[in-house]
């Protein structure tokens, strides 16, 4: 059977070798007879399993050891309530940068525990544009410069959003916040690169882009900034909790953290992330220069500086159009490619597991299409 392009932006696409190996051991892993879903996770064979998957992870970012690396669940939202539930103690402010509809939920999230806590959350910069007046909706087009950036030097934290799925918006080099806490949602640009994570004090990424399967989250956390969290939440909200059992404090997804260890095996097998950057950087080159090739007819709406790698979103001269094209897309194997429904358009999600083969192959058809219909 011929594999789909995948574009999804999550769950997305997985490499084909992390899944290979998961179909050869679905039965029968590591010849014990049974599936590594099937394995208690205190066992040694499940275990060595996520020990495996935690060292994976600690040598692709190269990770110091003053940060601990914990899989927790909840998605990424609940990590939008469980920050400032841990780190926002009565009469203290955290800041938040919004750039998109992520950073959004993320604030409103802080903005409910605030309201229960005594505690206060500040729009530290917004970069939202409103489409209407009057209107909820925004249009973002771009991050802020530091200058731009109203900081709380007495911040309990800084929080940000890497990449806006939704609008193609990216971070590519992060704000200095000084002597407060940096966190950052990388959900949906993690590992494309490496970053420095010893800057942040935590960074944490749902792992349906580009670490694993739907349902859990990695955490990659200082250790002393986990110490300092609150005490008096039920031990499962407290991220000490989870640190002090290598997240084993209650039943973990172990079947996708078996797959989370695929995948980071397979990135470390092609290369590591050094090779993964160099071909995303490619597939976003080849991309945004077909776009750039015809601004007549793909527009892309985010100002250079700030495109994603990972996400790239474009609109076509009508919707009639843009509904042409995803359709004629699919029956090419092309998944994946409507915008979301909050922005229309045009989404491309070029997670680690998309090739450049397959947007090589997308760009021929844009270039067909473009022609076809104008």
């Amino acid at each position: 059977m011929a594999r789909a392009l995948n574009f999804n932006a999550g769950p997305a696409a997985l490499p084909l070798p992390a899944l290979e190996r998961a179909r050869e051991e679905l039965t029968d892993f590591v010849g014990s007879g049974m599936s590594v879903m099937e394995h208690s996770h205190r066992g040694k064979e499940y275990e060595a399993v996520h020990n495996e998957a935690i060292a994976l992870l600690r040598e692709l970012l190269g990770l110091p050891d003053t940060h601990d690396v914990l899989f927790l669940q909840g998605g990424a939202s609940m990590q939008f309530a469980q920050i400032p539930m841990n780190f926002l103690p009565p009469g203290r402010s955290a800041d938040y940068v919004v750039t998109g509809a992520w950073s959004e939920k993320a604030v409103s999230e802080a903005k409910a525990w605030a309201a229960l806590s005594g505690s206060s959350v500040r729009v530290a910069c917004s970069t939202g544009v409103p489409l209407s007046e009057g209107g909820k909706d925004k249009a973002y087009t771009r991050v802020p410069s530091q200058g731009e950036l109203k900081l709380d030097g007495n911040a309990a934290y800084l929080h940000l959003t890497s990449n806006e799925t939704i609008h193609g918006v990216e971070f590519t080099d992060f704000p200095d916040a000084g002597a407060v806490p940096l966190i950052a949602d990388m959900s949906s640009d993690f590992l494309w690169r490496k970053v420095d994570a010893g800057k942040f004090a935590m960074i944490y990424a749902g792992a349906q882009k580009n670490i694993g399967p739907s349902g859990i989250v990695v955490v990659v956390a200082r250790k002393d900034f986990v110490a300092g969290g609150r005490k008096d939440l039920p031990k499962i909200f407290q991220y000490r909790t989870h640190a002090e059992n290598n997240s084993l404090y209650n039943t973990p997804p172990t079947f996708g953290i078996y797959l989370v260890r695929n995948v980071l095996s397979w990135a470390k097998s092609v290369g590591g992330l050094a090779q993964i950057e160099k071909w995303n950087r490619e597939k976003a080159g080849l991309l945004y220069g077909a776009m750039d090739a015809r601004p007549d007819f793909f527009r892309c709406p985010v100002d250079k500086a700030s495109r994603s790698v990972m996400n790239v979103v474009f609109r076509l001269p009508s919707e009639a159009l843009e509904e042409k094209f995803v359709g004629e897309a699919k029956k090419r194997r092309m998944i994946g490619l409507k915008g979301h429904r909050s922005v229309g358009g045009i989404r491309v999600s070029l997670y680690n597991a998309v090739t450049v083969d397959n947007v090589k192959e997308l760009v021929a058809f844009m270039n067909e299409f473009a022609t076809a219909n104008r």
